[in-house]
């Protein structure tokens, strides 16, 4: 059946109507959209009884729902006159320092500068800082004057600390209405573990401590392995010319790959695995000295508790990556077997974990990496003393505090 032509143009002339309608009406539904997001929970309660009352009075005539109506209308008139203008800041947040080691202070300072053409009325400036936050009282400013705050960011536990972003909170008496306006970013203040000072990893730990050589054969390494026959695309540089004049044809080098050391540091992020949130903690504190020794002897390392992972990163990095890790339900096995896809050039793993995990576990966890790799087993209990034991390959290091670790590892492995 076939639409006539005055019904399509028609429906036509009816859309763009209502197109037009929807973009003159655009600019008061935004408006009105801004209005009702200023009212709080207690102003659109105050509109709520406004409304009912007035219908109230319309439909039956009572006097004391239009007074009721009228009051309503009168406060919420009274409380919108604070919510007049516009604020119009300048705020500059600093942190210093962005890095801490947990228990060093850390100060801040906000720095805020009216640009408005007209005097700023005090107003509340916020600041939430990790899950607490801190409030100042903004003075009345001139145009251009400028007003500072300091903070102090508390750091007694390790972790990542949100800081800002700064907002204004402006507003009324009665409570009725709130704008909130955002100033600045958040900021992250990371609060590195504590760690110990170890002795520089010798080949006891170490496995391939100068790049012990691999099974696998490269055309561009250090470690010689034999000669073969000339192939199309080889690198005329490796032609070793003098076997290839005695012989009558182009014989080129074969090498061996070598591999540079890397430790792997695997903290069991399981609460039911330890005895207390601070022996977490510890085991932490464990990775953490064992990563910073690592990299400062120019080895590459790897770090994972859970979801959080770092793998060839700086000391700062790594601390960074042990400042985020957090408890949660995750396996040691599943965790290690990440590890050992992440990083599989591991030359030794070190698995961190409680006293209430089996042996068997920490074996299933090792068994994720290659024979070849050192596998040693860390037990952080703050009820034991440092001890030392071994069954199969895996030797199983106890220690109750972050300072037995240095006589542990060299008594234990080196």
């Amino acid at each position: 059946m076939t639409v006539p032509r005055w019904v399509t143009a028609a429906t036509g002339r009816v859309r763009a109507t209502a197109e037009t309608g929807r973009h003159l009406a655009a600019p008061v539904t935004t408006r009105l959209r801004a209005a009702w997001a200023t009212l709080t929970p207690v102003g659109r309660a105050v509109l709520l009884v406004g409304a009912v009352a007035w219908v109230l009075a319309w439909q039956f005539g009572w006097r004391e729902m239009s007074v009721v109506a009228g009051a309503c209308l009168l406060l919420l008139a009274f409380a919108a006159v604070f919510m007049i203008g516009s604020t119009r800041l300048a705020v500059r947040m600093s942190v210093e320092p962005p890095r801490v080691t947990a228990g060093d202070p850390v100060t801040g300072e906000i720095e805020v500068t009216n640009t408005a053409r007209t005097p700023l009325l005090p107003v509340l400036l916020e600041l939430p800082v990790g899950a607490g936050g801190v409030g100042f009282d903004l003075p009345a400013m001139l145009p251009g004057s400028t007003h500072s705050e300091l903070f102090v960011v508390p750091t007694e536990k390790r972790g990542v600390i949100p800081v800002g972003p700064v907002t204004t909170a402006r507003g009324d008496a009665l409570g009725l209405f709130r704008r909130d306006v955002t100033w600045s970013e958040v900021t992250e203040i990371f609060v590195h573990p504590r760690i110990t000072p170890l002795e520089p990893l010798g080949a006891g730990i170490m496995r391939d401590l100068e790049g012990n050589t691999a099974e696998d054969i490269s055309m561009s390494d250090l470690a010689f392995h034999a000669l073969r026959e000339y192939a199309p695309g080889d690198d005329l540089r490796h032609v070793h010319w003098r076997s290839s004049a005695k012989h009558g044809q182009l014989l080129v080098r074969q090498f061996l790959d070598t591999r540079r050391s890397h430790l792997n540091a695997i903290v069991d992020q399981r609460p039911d695995s330890y005895l207390s949130a601070d022996d977490y903690e510890v085991a932490i504190s464990v990775a953490a000295s064992l990563l910073v020794r690592a990299i400062l002897d120019g080895y590459d390392a790897t770090f994972l508790s859970g979801d959080h992972a770092m793998t060839r990163g700086t000391g700062k990095s790594a601390l960074d990556a042990c400042s985020r890790a957090e408890p949660g339900n995750l396996s040691l096995v599943s965790v290690a077997g990440r590890g050992a896809r992440l990083a599989p050039d591991t030359s030794v793993v070190f698995l961190v974990t409680g006293p209430n995990t089996d042996f068997v576990t920490l074996q299933r966890s090792a068994a994720q990496f290659p024979v070849e790799v050192g596998k040693v087993g860390l037990r952080v209990d703050s009820t034991s003393r440092a001890s030392l034991r071994s069954a199969g390959d895996l030797p199983l290091l106890t220690l109750g505090r972050l300072e037995e670790l240095p006589s542990l590892l060299k008594w234990g492995i080196g």
